[in-house]
């Protein structure tokens, strides 16, 4: 019975989500409010179950990866000088940090985002007052180091709060904040000034003319960005946002100053163990090679499904465009 109402939603032949939609937009505003949080509280709490379920098949491709590359290091020769078998020996030590690693990054894009996407509407508009206060922001986050916005993150908010307690006599436990909350508010902010200018050009390239027939058949300029220019400039932008998420899953090696042990910070531990730190930095590389390759293959298939017409050239792997 799940299976057959499951194929009646999914395959197009029932009208019963396109009318619940419209009945949601014809409640008023703060019911829709209302109804969105306790639709994310039922999130949230089937989440946790999924959370389990996650966590336990994470084990078995750890187990995975340990016995694989532990078989290949094997068979690696072990020199004095420079040692493959301790370049394999790491890779699943490594892995072991790299749900965090992926967690920075897709909240650090998922957040950098929604930024990027206010600060392009701001700048399209030119909203008073809000448009210098973005241009300032977007130029310096442009033209400062991503190691320093993150340090300036790492020690500027909990001076802030502790600012906000000392004025009006707050108990916020700044030492309780997790570091990769700093981390991940630093990388949001970065990758919003950068994929804001992207966002901003798509956007600008979408059809005028589909813009005046929406606006001509009564929408709104809520309704007009949700419906018309949004989903078009979407098209347009995703092979650069692809390549953002590339640059900031590289970009978070710089977590462990905020004393986060990510991937990178997990190498340089162990190549403090025995010093081989240059075989753990080939080690570390082999594995951020591998999720970039990951990411770009995902990326191509998302661009295909929407097909996307991009010019060809070489991708990550070295291996270049279709065949």
């Amino acid at each position: 019975m799940v299976s057959v109402w499951l194929t009646y939603f999914l395959d197009g032949k029932g009208d019963i989500v396109k009318k619940s939609i419209e009945a949601f937009n014809r409640l008023p505003w703060y019911l829709q409010v209302i109804l969105g949080l306790v639709g994310l509280a039922v999130a949230v709490a089937l989440a946790i179950p999924l959370s389990w379920l996650v966590e336990i098949l994470w084990g078995y491709v750890l187990q995975l990866v340990t016995i694989v590359f532990k078989w290949i290091s094997s068979w690696m020769p072990a020199g004095k000088l420079f040692s493959w078998k301790a370049v394999f020996d790491a890779v699943p030590k490594i892995v072991e940090r790299l749900p965090l690693t992926l967690g920075l990054t897709i909240a650090g894009a998922f957040f950098g985002l929604i930024l990027a996407l206010v600060f392009a509407v701001v700048k399209i508009n030119r909203v008073r007052i809000l448009y210098p206060i973005q241009a300032v922001f977007v130029s310096f986050l442009r033209g400062t180091p991503i190691l320093v916005q993150l340090m300036l993150t790492y020690y500027g908010i909990p001076l802030f709060l502790r600012y906000l307690n000392g004025e009006f006599g707050l108990d916020w436990n700044i030492n309780e904040i997790p570091p990769a909350i700093f981390a991940i508010t630093a990388f949001a902010f970065n990758e919003a000034a950068y994929m804001s200018e992207t966002i901003r050009a798509a956007i600008q390239a979408v059809d005028a003319g589909e813009i005046e027939a929406a606006r001509s058949l009564g929408m709104t300029s809520a309704q007009v960005y949700r419906r018309v220019i949004i989903p078009n400039a979407a098209v347009i932008a995703t092979p650069s946002l692809i390549n953002s998420l590339i640059g900031l899953t590289k970009g978070t090696s710089l977590a462990f100053s905020a004393g986060i042990v990510e991937m990178y910070a997990q190498a340089q531990i162990l190549g403090g163990a025995d010093y081989r730190y240059f075989e753990r930095y080939i080690s570390v590389a082999l594995v951020y090679w591998a999720i970039s390759i990951l990411i770009e293959y995902i990326g191509r298939s998302v661009e295909n499904h929407m097909a996307i017409k991009a010019p060809e050239a070489t991708d990550i792997s070295g291996i270049g465009g279709d065949r």
